[in-house]
């Protein structure tokens, strides 16, 4: 058994989809995992993702590499924000074979579950016809921010499109076991964001640095991975891992290769290691 690996948008922030095609192929990615709704963020490539001239540039990249679309983003759960918004992604990010969407919510009062459950069951709800799941992720800095509040969602929301996305630098800030996954459902895991993280008490501004600008590649940090080959042996693996000092000194492609082979480093030697345990 062994993972696939998706390139995160955010492991190569800036580029267009057809460019983050070819930089995943040629770091050996099997995958990749666009943002098609863009959020308005500085460094977003000036384009339409969605366009008719973007999809045919994408659609021919992915053609000529062999690689698949895994997953698109980033759909937030944000007052004034309505879900149909999200419309023109789930179609192209169906027209491009993806198999699942990223959400978040960012509301910001703590009375305010009915308004995330009914936003979320909607968005599940606009995407099922695509093809899509709908995984909900808890940043540790944002209105969900730990394991259990999404499964509680997810307990109320009961679509069948519905899953969670576990990363493992919020695992990290929030002090928590990956072998808590364990206790969810497997259908709701349908993948997993990856990087790693040093072993200290962050405050908010620093986890929201590090979220954005700072992540380690796995084995240079403290987070312990094993558990992700003893849960999950052939689960699909994104890895999102931002680093604004490394992106400027190797350049997006070979930034994407050292994540790439520091993750088959990891993984790989731990799937090694379980199969020598005796049974």
């Amino acid at each position: 058994m062994s993972h696939e690996y998706s390139l995160s948008y955010l492991t190569v922030p800036g580029v267009t989809p057809p460019e983050q095609t070819y930089i995943a192929a040629r770091a050996g990615y099997d995958c990749v995992s666009y943002r098609l709704f863009h959020l308005g963020v500085a460094g977003e490539p000036d384009i339409d993702p969605t366009s008719p001239q973007i999809l045919r540039e994408t659609k021919r990249a992915l053609a000529e590499t062999g690689l698949r679309c895994f997953d698109i983003e980033l759909m937030k759960i944000v007052r004034g924000l309505d879900p149909k918004q999200f419309l023109p992604a789930f179609e192209a990010g169906g027209e491009l074979g993806a198999r699942h969407v990223i959400c978040s919510a960012w509301t910001d009062v703590r009375n305010d579950q009915r308004y995330i459950v009914d936003t979320f069951a909607e968005i599940c709800d606009l995407a099922a016809p695509f093809g899509l799941t709908v995984n909900l992720e808890f940043p540790a800095f944002s209105r969900l921010t730990t394991l259990e509040e999404v499964v509680e969602i997810l307990e109320r929301t009961g679509r069948r499109n519905q899953g969670v996305l576990v990363d493992t630098l919020y695992m990290h800030f929030n002090k928590a076991p990956l072998l808590a996954l364990e206790r969810v459902p497997s259908e709701w895991i349908n993948f997993l964001h990856i990087c790693d993280a040093e072993d200290l008490a962050f405050t908010k501004e620093e986890m929201i640095h590090i979220a954005r600008d700072a992540r380690l590649y796995p084995g240079e940090g403290a987070i312990d991975f094993w558990s992700v080959n003893y849960l999950f042996p052939d689960l699909p693996l994104s890895i999102e891992l931002p680093h604004a000092a490394r992106m400027a000194e190797f350049g997006p492609e070979q930034h994407a290769r050292n994540c790439l082979e520091a993750a088959h480093a990891v993984f790989e030697a731990g799937q090694r290691r379980s199969k020598r345990q005796p049974a």
